[in-house]
C-alpha cells in the first residue's frame, strides 16, 4: 500500500489528465463492444428474419425498427460500423495523447524533484552515496515509472471496462455461453496475481544488479587514466564481467518468469477461444443459438480474455514501478541539509577563533580533539600534519559541511552555528584537494560563482593563479573546453583554474586544501606571492605537506592525531624540536639530494 500511495503522490497535478485518459478508454471500450452487436443485428435481423433485439442500451433505439428497407440498403449498417470504428479510433487517440502527456509530465516533475533534492542533501550523504546507484535511480527507475503510468496504468481501466461491458452483453444474450466464455477468467486472474508477487522480487534483484554494474562502469570511465597508467585493463574487464554476468543471471530469471506466464496464459486463452468456438458451433447446429449471437461470442471472448491476460503485464510493470518508486523515495526521504534562512548574516571580515573544538564523523571516534587557535582578519594560517591528522576536517567545519560537537568556533565574534550556512559559504572561497572542473569553457569554470565578472578581472585573477599565460597558449584561449571533469588539462592546470575560481569571488576567507601539491616550485612561489598581495583583504588558510608553501604564513599549526602539537611562525618552529622540525630537515635533505 505504501508503494501505491507513492505512485499516487507522484501523479499529483496530473490526476485529472489521467482521469480523462481512463474515460477515453471507457468510451473506446464502449464502441468496441458495439461493433459485434451491429454485425449480429445485420446477420440475424436484417439478412435473417429474427426479431430485432438490442441488449445494449445505446442500441435500444433499433428495437422494433422496420428492417425491410435496410435489406435493400446494406450500406447503412456498413456506415454505422465505420462510424463506430471512427469514434473508437478517436477515443483511442485521446487515451494515448492524454496518458502520454500525463506520464511525461509526471516523469519530468519527478526528475526535477530528485535533482533538486540531491542538490540540498548534506555533504555527508553524498560522501557515502554510490554515484552509479544514484544515477540508476534518477534515470532507469524514473523511466520505469513513466512507462507504467503511460502505457499500463490506463490499461487497468480498459480491462475493467471491457470485462464489465462484455459480461453484461453476454449475460443478456445467453447465460450458457457466458459461463463457458468466463470459465478461464478467474484462473488467468489468479495466475496473474501469483505471478505479480514473484516478478516483483525478481525485478528488484535485477534492478539492484544493474545498479552495481552501472557503478563499475561509471568508476571505470571516471578513473580511466588510472586504469591505463597501471595497465589494469584486464582486472577491470574481469570485474565488469562479474557484475555483468550477475546482472544477466538475474535478468534471465526475470525473463524466465515472464515466459512461463505468457506461455501459460496464451495456452489458457487460446484453449478458451477454442472451447467457445466448439460450444457455439454445437448450440448453433442445434438451433438454440443464432449465427449472429455466435459471431458476438466469438468476438467477445477475445475482447474479454486478452485484457484479463494483459493484467499479467500490467501487474508486472506495476511491480517494477512499485520497486522503482520505493528506490526513488529512499532518496526523497533522506533529510535535506538544514539551511537556517533566518539565522545571523553578519559582516564577515575574517576574524576566527577556535576554542576547544571537538568533532568526529562518528560520535565515539573523535577526529579533532580540543582544537584552539585565534586568527586575525587578513592573516595567513598554514596547517601541516600527517595524512588523517584532521587538517581537512578542520576546514570542513569552517564552511559548515559538518557541525562540531563540542567547543566553540566564532567568526568575527559570532558563533559559527548561528550563522546562516549559505551566508558563510558565500564568504569562504575553497580550493579542495581534488578540484573538480565542469565540462565547460575555462572562462565559465573560473566565473562559476560570478558570471558577471568582466574580462579584465578574469585575466588578472588568472595571472594571480599563474594560469593566464598557459590559457593564452590554447587555440581558443579562455573559450577552450576543458572536457568532462577537466580531463583535457593537466593536474596542475586544473588546480590553478580552481584557484582562480576561488579568488574571483573576493571572499574574505580563503581555504587552500593542499591545492598547490600538483604545481611546480616556481609556480607555487608565484601563486604565494600573489596571495601575499591579497593578504590584507582575505584571511587565508594554506593546508600543505610542503613546508616552503607555508614558510611565509603568519601562523603555522602542526596537527597530529587531531590535536595541535605545535603552533608558531616558521622561524620559531624550525628551531623548536618536534614534528615541524623533523619534516623541515627531511624535505631540506631531499632537496639537497635532488640538486646533487
Amino acid at each position: 500500500m505504501k508503494s501505491i500511495r507513492l505512485l499516487w503522490n507522484y501523479m499529483h497535478g496530473n490526476r485529472l489528465t489521467y482521469l480523462g485518459a481512463i474515460l477515453s478508454v471507457g468510451m473506446a471500450a464502449l464502441f468496441t463492444i458495439m461493433g459485434p452487436l451491429v454485425i449480429r443485428i445485420t446477420i440475424d435481423s436484417i439478412i435473417g428474419d429474427q426479431p430485432m433485439t438490442a441488449p445494449f442500451p445505446i442500441l435500444s433505439f433499433m428495437e422494433g425498427y422496420d428492417v425491410r428497407p435496410l435489406r435493400q440498403a446494406l450500406w447503412i449498417p456498413g456506415m454505422l460500423l465505420i462510424t463506430i470504428t471512427l469514434l473508437r479510433g478517436i477515443f483511442i487517440f485521446l487515451r494515448g495523447r492524454l496518458s502520454a502527456q500525463a506520464s511525461e509530465t509526471t516523469a519530468r516533475k519527478l526528475r526535477d524533484r530528485l535533482y533538486d533534492h540531491l542538490q540540498y542533501l548534506p555533504y555527508s550523504y553524498h560522501k557515502q552515496a554510490d554515484t552509479g546507484d544514484l544515477i540508476q535511480r534518477c534515470t532507469s527507475d524514473v523511466e520505469t515509472i513513466r512507462r507504467f503510468l503511460g502505457a499500463q496504468f490506463v490499461e487497468v481501466g480498459n480491462a475493467l471496462f471491457m470485462v464489465t461491458f462484455s459480461a453484461y452483453v453476454m449475460l443478456s444474450l445467453d447465460k450458457r455461453m457466458t459461463l463457458i466464455s468466463l470459465a478461464v477468467v478467474p484462473v488467468i486472474f489468479t495466475f496473474a496475481v501469483v505471478f505479480f508477487r514473484k516478478v516483483r522480487t525478481a525485478f528488484q534483484t535485477a534492478d539492484e544488479a544493474e545498479a552495481e554494474m552501472t557503478t563499475v562502469l561509471q568508476e571505470n570511465l571516471t578513473g580511466v587514466r588510472v586504469v591505463r597508467a597501471f595497465a589494469n585493463q584486464a582486472f577491470e574487464i574481469e570485474k565488469f564481467e562479474e557484475k555483468n554476468s550477475a546482472h544477466r543471471h538475474k535478468v534471465f530469471h526475470l525473463i524466465w518468469l515472464l515466459a512461463c506466464y505468457w506461455g501459460s496464459s496464451d495456452f489458457l486463452a487460446l484453449a478458451q477461444i477454442a472451447i467457445v468456438a466448439a460450444a457455439g458451433a454445437y448450440f448453433t447446429a442445434q438451433g438454440s443459438l443464432s449465427i449472429g449471437t455466435m459471431v458476438v461470442y466469438s468476438s467477445y471472448v477475445g475482447m474479454l480474455l486478452w485484457p484479463v491476460r494483459q493484467m499479467g503485464r500490467i501487474l508486472t510493470d506495476m511491480g517494477k514501478a512499485l520497486v522503482a518508486a520505493e528506490r526513488i523515495q529512499e532518496i526523497l526521504d533522506a533529510p535535506r541539509e538544514v539551511l537556517e534562512e533566518n539565522f545571523n548574516k553578519p559582516e564577515i571580515k575574517g576574524g576566527i577563533v577556535f576554542d576547544n573544538v571537538y568533532f568526529g564523523y562518528e560520535p565515539d571516534k573523535p577526529v579533532l580533539k580540543g582544537i584552539s587557535f585565534t586568527v586575525e582578519p587578513g592573516q595567513t594560517v598554514g596547517i601541516l600534519g600527517h595524512t588523517g591528522s584532521g587538517k581537512s576536517s578542520l576546514m570542513h567545519l569552517l564552511v559548515r559541511l559538518y557541525d562540531y560537537q563540542g567547543g566553540s568556533i566564532k567568526v568575527d565574534g559570532v558563533e559559527l552555528k548561528e550563522i546562516d550556512k549559505k551566508w558563510i559559504r558565500r564568504h569562504v572561497g575553497v580550493v579542495p584537494q581534488e578540484p573538480f572542473l565542469f565540462a565547460k569553457t575555462i572562462r565559465e569554470n573560473i566565473t562559476l560563482a560570478r558570471s558577471d565578472a568582466q574580462d579584465e578581472e578574469v585575466f588578472q585573477i588568472a595571472k594571480d593563479a599563474a594560469i593566464h599565460d598557459v590559457i593564452m597558449q590554447f587555440d581558443k584561449g579562455y573559450d577552450t573546453l576543458v572536457g568532462e571533469r577537466g580531463v583535457s588539462v593537466s593536474g596542475g592546470q586544473r588546480q590553478r583554474i580552481a584557484i582562480a575560481r576561488a579568488l574571483i569571488t573576493h571572499s574574505p576567507i580563503l581555504i587552500f586544501d593542499d591545492s598547490l601539491s600538483a604545481v611546480d616550485t616556481e609556480t607555487d612561489l608565484a601563486i604565494r606571492q600573489a596571495l601575499r598581495g591579497r593578504a590584507r583583504r582575505a584571511t587565508t588558510f594554506l593546508i600543505s605537506h610542503r613546508i616552503t608553501s607555508l614558510s611565509n604564513a603568519d601562523l603555522i599549526l602542526v596537527l597530529d592525531d587531531g590535536q595541535i602539537v605545535q603552533a608558531g611562525t616558521h622561524e620559531e618552529l624550525v628551531n623548536e624540536p618536534g614534528l615541524y622540525q623533523r619534516i623541515w630537515d627531511l624535505q631540506a635533505s631531499l632537496a639537497e639530494e635532488a640538486v646533487e
